[in-house]
């Protein structure tokens, strides 16, 4: 519920992205929002207002002059009560005419005497959306403080390919989302790391672990919604990469440690939440081993490098973050870890508590203490962590 109380008037204009409208309207309710539809009258062409009523539990508006309002005002009382106006899709029609201030049916007029932000989601033909005087209005709308949300390349409704999708649903409501998180983080780059490494011991077997990725993974969305600009130095994990994340797929201890101190210098802020492996095998096989080759095979173990200390030790480094994962006495070994490791914050959790699931249970260990956190589902508690380290970072300027 990370929109709840939040009032949202949708936009729908005329365009086949037009039914994608639909599953937003039922998303944004799912994550809490209060969403008020508004269409344009080609929209209608593609999806009726019947169903929009339906997913959102409202009255769908049409009407520049709809009597329904006690003013006659649709165009300003609607835009008053709300947080934010998304145009989803916005045609390239749509966008000319807001583009030049026209108010010449209910949705433009609202977008023209709206007092709340307005974000625009473009839905048109590849040539449409190439065409310059399309981009004249999409530059101009941007130099007026309006969101643009994609568009997205890839197959349209004509046949044709490229530039010009309109978002998926899921995709608006991520960047609905990151609009209204609180930029605790604006102008940071984030380096981090998230998931398991694999150590070879064959070109088929290896040596890894139970993590999911997920707390890494959704630290990483956190700190994106917060302003920083976040890369991600992933292992092998069954995960989309966050919207607006930069993603660096690693396989091995090496991998990462390589990735990491090849980026660490420009970074202002490092977590690491990776489970990363302490030992790789030295004599990993060229080929496949196999049982009748005579006895079990030796595996000669080495231990890899730190890639934590390692960035905590650079001169002028980044801020650190760690994590320490226990199965028991929780506090005592994140504490060491902490101090041997030379970093001002460590959050800790023990694996019983959600290695590998949906929820978790942090304690952060930092100068000042301790300070336990609520069970809560990853997202949420990636959200506190984030909050957290950018406290620390207004007390370090």
């Amino acid at each position: 519920m990370e929109l709840k109380g939040k009032r949202i008037v949708l936009g729908v204009t005329g365009g086949i992205a037009a039914y994608k409208a639909a599953e937003l309207v039922r998303l944004l309710g799912k994550q809490g929002a209060d969403v008020q539809v508004a269409m344009t009258e080609g929209a209608t062409h593609f999806v009726t207002a019947t169903t929009f009523q339906a997913l959102s539990g409202k009255p769908v508006y049409l009407d520049q002059w709809d009597a329904r309002m006690p003013n006659a005002m649709a165009h300003i009382d609607l835009s008053r009560q709300a947080d934010l106006i998304i145009v989803a899709p916005a045609s390239a029609d749509f966008l000319a005419r807001i583009a030049h201030g026209m108010a010449d049916d209910l949705l433009a007029t609202m977008v023209l005497a709206r007092d709340c932000p307005l974000l625009v989601a473009p839905a048109m033909n590849r040539q449409m959306w190439e065409n310059p005087a399309t981009r004249r209005n999409v530059a101009q709308l941007a130099v007026d403080g309006v969101g643009i949300l994609g568009p997205a390349s890839g197959e349209q409704a004509c046949g044709e390919v490229g530039a010009g999708r309109m978002l998926e649903p899921e995709e608006i409501v991520e960047a609905v989302i990151a609009f209204f998180a609180p930029k605790v983080l604006a102008g940071r780059k984030l380096l981090m790391t998230a998931g398991p490494t694999f150590e070879a011991i064959d070109p088929v077997r290896g040596i890894t672990n139970l993590s999911s990725g997920r707390m890494g993974y959704a630290v990483a969305r956190a700190a994106q919604q917060a302003g920083a600009e976040v890369t991600l130095v992933s292992g092998p994990v069954g995960l989309a990469a966050p919207q607006g994340v930069e993603r660096v797929k690693v396989q091995s201890a090496l991998d990462m440690h390589a990735a990491v101190m090849a980026r660490a210098a420009e970074a202002d802020i490092f977590i690491g939440v990776a489970a990363v492996a302490d030992y790789r095998v030295a004599n990993a096989a060229e080929h496949k081993l196999k049982k009748d080759s005579g006895g079990i095979p030796p595996i000669e173990l080495v231990e890899n490098p730190d890639i934590l200390a390692e960035v905590a030790a650079l001169k002028d480094g980044p801020f650190c973050v760690g994590f320490a994962a226990e199965s028991q006495n929780l506090e005592a070994y994140a504490q060491t870890k902490r101090r041997k490791k030379n970093i001002p914050l460590i959050a800790g959790n023990l694996i019983q508590d959600g290695f590998g699931g949906d929820d978790n249970r942090l304690v952060l260990f930092d100068d000042a203490g301790t300070h336990p956190l609520a069970p809560a589902p990853k997202s949420v508690l990636a959200r506190q962590l984030v909050e957290h380290i950018a406290q620390l970072l207004t007390g370090k300027d």
